[in-house]
């Protein structure tokens, strides 16, 4: 029998005080919980701030073209919205984006820095395509920010004079070019730079084994990829005094994980300049590999393990339709594409349920870093020149100059708000198979938690720590912080 429960009724002198927000199916949405049902026998999460893992980089999402396009369409109450949404003490205090080096899906057109053919010093470089759209994103983000953000660049494809098949899809970099291609990265970070934006990371390519040959794409194998870095990007970078610029390797989805780490981190010539390994979720849309995370942690235990983009994908969204994105029938591309024997891996899914499970197996599997894909989309899911259509946790209607936050958005700000940079994952169980839980201690002392509650009951909890507990509850389809101060 369940009853009810104040946050504030003293019920034990040991008791851990606690501030609870939820997102909810009901309509709770990062919304301050202080009245809960108990009962006798509560799902008990223990928390063991001496057992340390992980380190926490950041969480976030994009900047795109896309995204700072309609950005631009927008009133500038409107855009200041969006942008405080994402990046303010109030909103999602995001810590950790991405953006594309030249352009990818979600540009307008096609476009590189360097299209003059055989210009090997790359003398005509100039990063002109961005200074209207998604550097004035990034630098009004970067003033809205209190605490700051990383940036990890990545390109989806070199200009096609310096590739085999001289083409934006599929194709691979000629050896001729490999030290511009080396320098083309050196000069974005210092072009960047001069704009008031530093780079924190590269990713080598985005997606190396190619996407269908569908848009901007690069192939490289894992020994390729390698050898690019250990013998050209990595010394120019260090040459250029730009050694501490994270060099990320590989950056497409977890399941062909093992082959890359082992070529990346073979030995101590091959490793040398990666600084971690970049992943994505396309593989399934419930399996998060947790076996693949443990292998490649294991394998470079002091590198860094970010997962760098992340979507609804293959979707139109939803328009001011919240109870969708807990329903389950969303589909994604391997829905329709995927071999037989791969199939099981793309059911239909509620989308809030996708990334809260994600996030919290990344959490809970050495991930240090989650960053969403665009920040912004229109009601068709673009603009996307290849008509990629996609979710992202806002999106807006430029027409109309509306606003919609989506329940990714509040998904995504449960941790992102409250898992800060430099935050330690902690030793956190749960007993409950139908739950997940993962927890962090922050800088400042204070531990977050987060629940997920995907089934159709409400559920009472018991946290233990250090011989104090408290006892809460999570409402059905549901995804709670649990802040316990210092």
């Amino acid at each position: 029998m369940m009853m009810a429960l104040s946050l504030n009724s003293c019920t034990a002198q040991k008791e851990l005080q606690t501030t609870v927000y939820e997102t909810s199916e009901s309509g709770h949405a990062l919304k301050k919980i202080t009245t809960f049902s108990a009962s006798e026998n509560p799902v008990i999460i223990s928390l063991n701030p001496d057992e340390k893992f992980q380190t926490i980089t950041g969480f976030g999402g994009s900047f795109t073209e896309s995204s700072a396009h309609l950005l631009n369409q927008l009133s500038k109450a409107n855009r200041k919205k969006v942008l405080d949404a994402y990046f303010s003490k109030a909103g999602a205090d995001y810590s950790l984006t991405r953006t594309h080096i030249n352009s990818c899906d979600f540009s307008l057109k096609h476009y590189a820095y360097a299209m003059v053919d055989g210009d090997k010093n790359l003398e005509n470089f100039s990063i002109a395509e961005d200074k209207d759209d998604i550097i004035p994103m990034i630098l009004e983000a970067k003033s809205i920010s209190k605490d700051g953000f990383n940036i990890i660049a990545s390109p989806w494809t070199a200009p096609p004079w310096m590739k085999d098949n001289k083409s934006w899809i599929g194709g691979k970099l000629l050896p001729e070019y490999n030290d511009s291609w080396a320098l083309y990265y050196s000069k974005y970070i210092d072009a960047y730079k001069k704009e008031g934006i530093d780079i924190w990371g590269l990713t080598v390519i985005n997606e190396p084994h190619g996407n269908g040959n569908n848009w901007e794409s690069m192939l490289f194998s894992p020994e390729e990829m390698t050898l690019f870095v250990q013998n050209h990007l990595g010394p120019t970078l260090a040459a250029h005094g730009k050694s501490e610029v994270k060099i990320l390797g590989y950056d497409q989805n977890r399941a062909g994980l093992q082959e890359w780490v082992d070529a990346m981190y073979k030995d101590e010539k091959t490793s040398k300049y990666f600084a971690g390994t970049a992943i994505h979720w396309y593989e399934s849309t419930y399996d998060y590999f947790a076996d693949a995370l443990q292998y490649a942690h294991k394998k470079s235990p002091n590198k860094y393990l970010i997962q760098t983009e992340a979507c609804v994908d293959s979707e139109i969204p939803h328009w001011n339709d919240d109870a969708w994105y807990w329903k389950k029938e969303a589909t994604d591309w391997g829905w329709d594409w995927a071999s037989e024997k791969d199939k099981h891996l793309h059911p239909k899914y509620a989308p809030v349920n996708r990334y809260a499970t994600d996030i919290i197996g990344c959490l809970n599997n050495w991930v240090d870093g989650w960053v969403d894909w665009n920040m912004v989309l229109d009601r068709q899911g673009g603009p996307n020149w290849f008509k990629n259509w996609c979710t992202a946790p806002v999106i807006v209607d430029v027409q109309k100059d509306e606003v919609y936050l989506t329940p990714l958005y509040y998904t995504m700000a449960h941790f992102s708000k409250f898992m800060r940079p430099g935050a330690v994952k902690i030793g956190c169980t749960l007993q409950n198979k139908d739950l997940m839980a993962t927890a962090v201690k922050n800088p400042d002392g204070s531990i977050a938690i987060a629940i997920f509650n995907p089934t159709e009951t409400i559920q009472s909890i018991q946290i233990n720590l250090n011989h104090q507990k408290k006892n809460i509850s999570i409402n059905a389809k549901a995804l709670q912080t649990v802040l316990i101060q210092p």
